[in-house]
């Protein structure tokens, strides 16, 4: 079924005196000059209200928009699980697979969506990628969102995840400092990985279950880690846990070290991979009453309960 379409708007802030098909072509590297000017020849593309040909030198402080017509979006899972609800907030547990916010070709199929038809003053206070499943909280006031921006990523909020890694861990805790930063790729230009001289990051990563088996095809075994997260880089516990020799299972974007895979790495919300956002621990910002919340895990995530390899079980 097709969607409604979508006008993406942009204020020109840099690139001033190129031509609007350079500058799209450069700011928008997913899709060819060739693809923009089928877009601009369709009349899909206005500078200022004006509808733009693309020959037009662009100036600082434009607007553009882009009025992408109807498209059938890629499915996805189209349920959520209510874990909170009161006037100032909402919490959900997310399926894999679902987005958060609309991108990268979605738009009605996304938790936004889904829960703005349920509860249309709810906008969230953070997101999870498409294939991490658990906790989303949306903030139903601009008091409780403004509240919980500003203590998102300190100690106030207890941000813990479960994910399923490759190769057996040595140690039975991590303190992982690894910097974050932007690398570039072959496809989008850029995206987020372990870099020297990236943004400070902190991660704790404890280790659950250990498995010598290989039924999830690696026969290099697999550890299960709970990871607390003490900042807010996107991809922070894939990144972090690839940095100190663990990668995510399936994980189809990063490798040992934190670095992209090689030969074409995917794409930031492919899937494949097991992470679940399955605590979160706060105050609440209007009533200051202790929330502890918990997403159950979905029959896809299967931790494996014992050990089989070196270092004890930390279950």
């Amino acid at each position: 079924m097709l969607n409604r379409g979508y006008a993406y708007t942009a204020t020109i802030s840099k690139c001033h005196g190129q031509t609007l098909l350079t500058h799209l072509a450069s700011l928008y590297p997913h899709a060819t000059a060739q693809v923009w000017q089928q877009r601009l020849n369709n009349g899909e593309v206005t500078i200022n209200g004006i509808t733009a040909a693309g020959s037009e030198s662009v100036t600082l402080g434009q607007t553009l928009v882009w009025n992408r017509p109807p498209w059938i979006e890629p499915d996805a899972p189209q349920h959520f699980e209510v874990l909170f609800d009161d006037p100032h907030l909402l919490a959900v547990n997310k399926p894999s697979g679902l987005p958060t916010l609309p991108g990268a070709g979605f738009f009605e199929n996304t938790l936004l969506r889904l829960v703005q038809k349920r509860t249309p003053s709810a906008n969230p206070v953070h997101r999870l990628g498409r294939a991490t499943s658990g906790i989303v909280l949306f903030a139903k006031t601009p008091q409780a969102a403004s509240n919980l921006f500003a203590n998102w990523n300190t100690p106030k909020i207890q941000k813990i995840y479960l994910a399923l890694a490759q190769n057996i861990a040595q140690h039975d805790a991590y303190e992982i400092l690894t910097p974050i930063g932007l690398v570039p790729h072959p496809r989008l230009g850029f995206v987020w990985a372990a870099k020297s001289g990236g943004k400070p990051s902190k991660s704790l990563a404890s280790v659950i279950a250990r498995s010598a088996s290989n039924t999830t095809g690696d026969t290099t075994g697999t550890t299960t880690f709970e990871v607390s997260l003490h900042s807010g880089r996107p991809h922070q516990i894939r990144i972090h846990l690839a940095s100190i020799g663990h990668p995510l299972v399936g994980d189809p974007l990063y490798g040992l070290a934190g670095q992209l895979l090689e030969n074409l790495p995917g794409l930031p919300g492919d899937g494949g991979y097991f992470l679940h956002a399955q605590f979160l621990r706060f105050h609440h910002p209007i009533t200051g009453e202790p929330i502890n919340l918990e997403a159950p895990l979905s029959s896809g995530f299967s931790p494996v309960p014992n050990s089989e390899g070196p270092g004890a079980p930390s279950v």
